[in-house]
């Protein structure tokens, strides 16, 4: 038996190191060309073989067990945010760009989790893959991974992943968070586009307003969740630009809207996608404009499956106490392309909260003075441990 907890804290300082060494170097998107390159030093340091996708921006290292058996991925992202870093701390970010999101922890963390598990991997019966993930932010990175082949050779039986931070504010500092299902949304992009007429503004008689059009449009859209979606079925559709005109005295030919969409339920998700396209042509129509209605299906709900949480939190047990644990009632209603993993594969997500309060405040996630404590890093590297450790038993 490995006592997880005291292999953990022996390395807990290098856990921080690493991840105060990541957080000087944020990157954007799929490209982390720095990023990728330090994490695959360490896990060349430690002897763990891996291999590079995505433009060797995305890692995928592996840990062979003594026997044949089940094979478990333990899934962290990479990337930053195009933010400007304001917490004053003394390994704060100067290149303009900033990890104000907690991904240089979940790599700090998975990467504690990985020299733990390769120096005690005689003890393993099966594999463990090690998913390090660019563009959770932006494209997603996910998905391409998916597609060039990290889920099989050898083919995963199940998926764990975290984040840290204060995703849920009903789970309290020091705790976790579990799901047994629906646990966060689906993350759509909606794009409007009104074309009309232009004129003076003097003689609007002469023209096809898209302004009044597009207003129309945006208050049928907004009654789709609040009169055709059951009160009890998590859905978001907000209008977050709208850009037309000139000038005070031009009415413009073209109004473009852009949005989001958030669903827990998939079905819920399609409807609201159909109705947006026939809404916004119906309300276009009547008013003698045209539109052009751009759809983009983005990160899917993310699901966990309720049988591997069940386990999961067992492990969990063993890590913390069971008053440290927090079973969430409802999902929230960020995306997080971590989905992906979970489509393919039963598995599940949780949330570690460790805010870190900046200035007297615990600043929330994307903003320039966000920051996570480290002396709860241990945590999660631990969780990642003994849930392999009784996943491949």
């Amino acid at each position: 038996m490995i006592d997880v907890l005291r292999e953990v804290k022996k390395i807990e300082k290098e856990i921080i190191s690493w991840r105060r060494e990541l957080h000087k170097i944020p990157e954007l998107g799929l490209e982390l060309p720095n990023t990728s390159k330090y994490i695959q030093r360490k896990l060349s340091e430690m002897k763990i073989e891996y291999h590079t996708l995505v433009k060797g921006n995305a890692i995928v290292g592996i840990i062979k067990g003594s026997k044949e058996g089940k094979t478990i991925a333990l899934r962290a992202d990479m990337d930053g945010l195009p933010i400007k870093e304001e917490t004053g701390l003394s390994f704060a970010s100067t290149n303009g760009l900033m990890h104000a999101c907690g991904h240089d922890a979940h790599s700090a963390m998975l990467l504690g989790a990985a020299k733990v598990l390769n120096e005690n991997k005689d003890k393993l019966k099966g594999n463990v893959k090690l998913f390090f993930q660019p563009g959770e932010e932006y494209p997603g990175g996910a998905l391409p991974m998916i597609e060039e082949g990290a889920m099989e050779d050898p083919k995963v039986d199940a998926v764990l992943g975290l984040h840290n931070g204060s995703i849920s504010k009903d789970v309290a500092k020091g705790k976790i968070g579990v799901c047994y299902g629906p646990m966060m949304a689906s993350m759509d992009r909606i794009l409007i586009k009104i074309k009309g007429k232009g004129s003076h503004g003097a003689y609007p008689e002469q023209s096809i307003d898209p302004i009044s059009t597009a207003a129309e449009v945006i208050s049928a859209l907004q009654r789709i969740v609040s009169r055709e979606v059951k009160a009890i079925d998590p859905a978001v559709l907000s209008i977050t630009r709208i850009n037309g005109g000139f000038n005070q005295n031009i009415i413009p030919d073209v109004v473009e809207i852009e949005g989001t969409v958030r669903a827990v339920n998939p079905e819920t998700r399609n409807f609201i996608a159909k109705r947006i396209d026939e809404i916004t042509r119906g309300v276009t129509t009547a008013m003698r404009a045209d539109c052009e209605v751009e759809y983009e299906f983005k990160y899917p709900p993310l699901i966990n499956s309720e049988d591997f949480t069940k386990n999961f939190v067992e492990s969990a047990k063993k890590v913390v106490s069971t008053e440290s644990i927090y079973e969430m009632k409802d999902p929230v209603m960020g995306g997080e392309d971590m989905a992906y993993f979970l489509e393919k594969a039963p598995g599940t997500f949780f949330f570690l909260s460790n805010p870190n309060k900046v200035d007297g405040i615990a600043y929330p996630h994307h903003s320039s003075k966000f920051d996570v404590d480290e002396n709860l890093f241990y945590i999660g590297s631990s969780l990642f441990v003994q849930a392999v450790l009784d996943f491949l038993k």
